[in-house]
C-alpha cells in the first residue's frame, strides 16, 4: 500500500505528527507494535499523574483536621485500587487516540516496523509474517525506555525501572530511588506519600538538577520536612539482592553507607529506542547516540524524518508534539517557524510542583546578562495561605538593559498550570513592566507572577 506519509511510533510525536499530516491532506499510516499513545500516554506522563492524585487525595486526608474536617476511624491507601484506576485512565487516552485515527482516517498498521531505504518500510506483523510498505515520506517517532546502568540490571522485581512502579502489586516497606530528575522525584513523592520510606539518590549535588539552584534546595527541603531522605553527590556502588531485602551501598562525600530496602527503583533517565530500525542500513547519521536532524527534523537521508527522544533536545512529551507538527507542515509545503529550545517549559510533578522556562539564574549570568532577579514566596500569597500551600515561591529573571523576559522558575500548589503564562509571555518579548501592568486576579495563585515581576522592579506590594 502506498501512502504520503509513514509514521513509526505513535506516542506524543508520533501521533500528533499524523493527525497534523492528515489535517494538511496526506494519506498517513502509523506503524505501532504496542498502544495507541505511546509510553508517555500508557506508561509515562498519564498514569503517573493519576497515581500522584491519588497520593495527593490521601494527603489531604491525613491533614482533614487542618480544613475543620473530621474523618472517624483510619484513612488507608489501598495501592492495587490506585493502580487499577491508573491503568483504567490510561486505557480510556488510549482509546481516545484510537477514535482520533478513525476520525482523521488514518491507519494503524499493526507490527514492528523498520526502514528498508527512504521509502519503504518494513512491518513485522508476526514471527513469520512481514509486510512492506511505500511512502514518499517517513518520519520515526520511537521514542526511549528506560536506562539501565551497568551496576543496576533491572531484573523487574527488586531492582524495577518506572514501567514496574507503576504497577506494583503491594506497597513496599522501603525503597532506594536512584535519579532525582522528574521520574525519579515524581515516585520518591508518590511512594512517601502513602508511607513507603524512601531514600532517594542523586549523583549530582542537587536534586532536579536541571532547575534552578534555589528552586531546587527548595524542593529538597520540603521532601525533607515530609519524611524522605534525600542523598545528593550520591552514587549507588551495587546491589546484593540475595536476601528478603537489597542492601544498597551508596558513595557519599562522607563515606560509604548501607540502605536497605525492598525495592530499588533506578530512574537514571532514558535511552532512545534506535536498534533494529534499519538506520545504518539506510544511511542515516546518528551522532552521540541520537538521530541527526535539521532545524525542520530531516535526517541525513531525502525523505526521511526523526523526532521526539531520538533526537538532541529535551525528552518531553510536549516538546516531541511540536516538532511533528513542525516536521509535516514543512512536508506539507507550508513555512513553519523552527522551535525556540529555550521556551520549551519542564514541569514536576510533585508536592510541590515545579515549572519552569528559560534561562536559569546562573545560566543568564554566564551568558553575559545584567540581570534583574524578582521572587515572591508563597507565604506572602493569600490564595496559597487559604489553600494552606506555603512551600514555594514565583522567581524571574529579566534583562536589565531591555527588561525582556529572560527565564521563570516555579516551585509550589499549581505551577504546572501557572508556567504556560510565562511561555506566551516569552513568545511576545513581554518585559517586566508589562507583566506589572498586567492585573491578575486576587486571590490567585497566578497573582505571584505579577507580584515576583514587580519585585525585580522594586515596586512589589505584599512583601
Amino acid at each position: 500500500m502506498k501512502y504520503d506519509l509513514i509514521v513509526i511510533g505513535s506516542g506524543p510525536g508520533g501521533y500528533v505528527a499524523s493527525i497534523r499530516a492528515s489535517q494538511l491532506g496526506l494519506k498517513v499510516g502509523v506503524v505501532e507494535k504496542n498502544e495507541l499513545g505511546g509510553v508517555c500516554l500508557n506508561w509515562g506522563c498519564i498514569p503517573t499523574k493519576s497515581l500522584l492524585k491519588s497520593a495527593e487525595v490521601f494527603a489531604y486526608t491525613k491533614h482533614a483536621s487542618d480544613y475543620g474536617v473530621t474523618i472517624e476511624g483510619a484513612v488507608k491507601a489501598d495501592l492495587t485500587k490506585m493502580v487499577e484506576r491508573s491503568r483504567s485512565v490510561a486505557d480510556g487516552m488510549s482509546k481516545g487516540i484510537q477514535f482520533l485515527f478513525k476520525k482523521n482516517k488514518i491507519d494503524h498498521i499493526q507490527g514492528y516496523g523498520r526502514i528498508i531505504d527512504s521509502k519503504t518500510v518494513e512491518v513485522e506483523v508476526s514471527k513469520d509474517k512481514k509486510e512492506k510498505y511505500n511512502a514518499d515520506h517517513i518520519i520515526l517517532a520511537t521514542g526511549a525506555r528506560s536506562k539501565e546502568l551497568p551496576n543496576l540490571k533491572q531484573d523487574g522485581k527488586k531492582i524495577i525501572g518506572y514501567r514496574e512502579a507503576m504497577t506494583l502489586k503491594k506497597l513496599p516497606e522501603s525503597m532506594v530511588i536512584v535519579g532525582s530528575g522528574a521520574i525519579g522525584s515524581e515516585f520518591a513523592n508518590f511512594y512517601n506519600s502513602l508511607g513507603t520510606k524512601v531514600a532517594l539518590v542523586e549523583f549530582l549535588p542537587a536534586i532536579v538538577p536541571l532547575e534552578d539552584e534555589e528552586v531546587s534546595k527548595q524542593l529538597e527541603r520540603s521532601f525533607k520536612k515530609s519524611g524522605m531522605k534525600v542523598m545528593t553527590n550520591s552514587t549507588v556502588e551495587s546491589v546484593d539482592k540475595k536476601g528478603t531485602k537489597c542492601k544498597v551501598k551508596i558513595k557519599t562525600r562522607k563515606g560509604e553507607e548501607e540502605q536497605e530496602a525492598d525495592i530499588v527503583l533506578s530512574a537514571v533517565g532514558v535511552t532512545p529506542n534506535l536498534e533494529n530500525l534499519g538506520l545504518e542500513e539506510a544511511g542515516i547519521q546518528v551522532e552521540e547516540g541520537k538521530i541527526k536532524v535539521d532545524g525542520f527534523y530531516r535526517t541525513s537521508v531525502d525523505g526521511v524524518y526523526a523526532i521526539g527522544d531520538i533526537v538532541s533536545g529535551p525528552a518531553l512529551a510536549h516538546a516531541a508534539s511540536a516538532e511533528g507538527i513542525v516536521c509535516v507542515e514543512k512536508i506539507a509545503g507550508m513555512n513553519p517557524e523552527p522551535i525556540n529550545y529555550n521556551n520549551i517549559p519542564g514541569c514536576t510533578y510533585t508536592s510541590p510542583e515545579v515549572a519552569s522556562v528559560g534561562y536559569t539564574e546562573k545560566a543568564a549570568r554566564e551568558a553575559g546578562y545584567e540581570i534583574k532577579v524578582g521572587k515572591f514566596p508563597y507565604t506572602a500569597s493569600g490564595k496559597a495561605n487559604a489553600a494552606g500551600a506555603k512551600d514555594g515561591f514565583i522567581k524571574l529573571i529579566f534583562d536589565a538593559k531591555y527588561g525582556e523576559l529572560l527565564g521563570a522558575h516555579m516551585i509550589g500548589a499549581n505551577v504546572t498550570e501557572m508556567i504556560a503564562e510565562l511561555v506566551v509571555s516569552r513568545n511576545l518579548e513581554t518585559t517586566g513592566h508589562e507583566l506589572i501592568k498586567s492585573i491578575h486576579p486576587h486571590p490567585t495563585m497566578s497573582e505571584a507572577i505579577m507580584e515576583a515581576a514587580a519585585a525585580a522592579y522594586d515596586e512589589v506590594i505584599h512583601i
